[in-house]
């Protein structure tokens, strides 16, 4: 996936520093990460968002560089940041568990993973991943977390929020039980529509946020990718989009809007290892993603993206 530089300073720094949650686990500290979220620039956000993807938890060892268990000691990291920064809402963008080898061992380890991620301050929201549906049912992952839809709006102090579900085959078919490859993701049609309408009738800046990504061809980006890009550059409110699934991230600007996709959490091992973001929406459409451990920073402009969109 040829995602362009994000042009931007890390600001990296090492936190070892045990938490509440460290400490109840028994297992220390946690991540690498800049100064304080709450004490980087002083400008104030209208908005507060956590954000972090790929947690792929798993109560098994390690495969390649993906360490499953150590996912449930690293989000002790975002917790103390969050709570710290005071964010407003937490979204996760997918790929919440792995697999395991039956599925009420899947259910537990969801259960778990979850119980850390309660933890996290504000309300939370789940972007369905692939993997969170290889072996689950849609319906049996929305129950287990407590969500209602896999796809849906809303709005926050002026900001409109749309969470996409894009676990579909190309047929239409949604994904469960191993009856997909990963790399045939799809937006379905009757989702396209809502998303047309819902984008219609939102009131202020619009922000997506979905796993599988929308700026790119398979395997990591949905089948209908460029569709759904239309789709959202026809409502001319869309800002930015962000996703996941690609775990070395990423950062794109296609027709005035900008798509980032997150870094995983899941690569490499605690402690000295994570990824996770925290999303200040400023004043003037203006998006300051402060990057933690592997995650890089970065200042996404919506006025200079339609500038650039439309030369003069």
């Amino acid at each position: 996936m040829n995602h362009s530089t994000i042009a931007t300073t890390n600001r990296r720094g090492f936190l070892c520093q045990a938490s509440g949650f460290a400490t109840g686990l028994g297992l220390g500290c946690l991540a690498t990460r800049p100064t304080s979220a709450a004490d980087a620039e002083p400008e104030t956000p209208l908005l507060r968002i956590g954000l972090l993807t790929d947690v792929h938890y798993a109560d098994r060892p390690p495969g390649g560089n993906r360490h499953y268990r150590d996912s449930l000691v690293k989000l002790a990291a975002p917790g103390e940041e969050f709570a710290q920064a005071k964010t407003d809402l937490v979204i996760e963008l997918g790929d919440f568990i792995d697999s395991a080898d039956s599925l009420e061992a899947e259910k537990a380890f969801l259960r778990r993973v979850d119980a850390e991620f309660r933890k996290l301050p504000a309300p939370r929201h789940y972007v369905l991943g692939n993997h969170c549906v290889s072996a689950l049912t849609k319906a049996e992952f929305l129950e287990i977390v407590g969500q209602t839809n896999s796809y849906y709006s809303f709005d926050q102090r002026g900001v409109h929020f749309v969470i996409l579900d894009a676990c579909f085959r190309s047929d239409g078919v949604a994904y469960q039980r191993n009856n997909f490859d990963w790399a045939d993701c799809f937006v379905p049609p009757d989702q396209l529509e809502w998303l047309r309408k819902d984008l219609d009738t939102a009131a202020g800046p619009v922000l997506v946020f979905v796993h599988q990504c929308l700026d790119t061809d398979p395997p990591y980006g949905a089948k209908n990718a460029a569709q759904v890009r239309q789709t959202l550059e026809a409502s001319g409110r869309v800002l930015a989009v962000f996703q996941g699934h690609h775990h070395s991230g990423g950062h794109r600007q296609i027709n005035g809007i900008h798509y980032l996709t997150l870094r995983a959490m899941v690569e490499g091992p605690a402690p000295n290892n994570n990824a996770f973001a925290i999303l200040d929406i400023l004043p003037g459409e203006t998006l300051r993603l402060t990057g933690f451990g592997k995650q890089p920073s970065t200042t996404l402009s919506a006025n200079e993206a339609r500038r650039e969109a439309r030369p003069e």
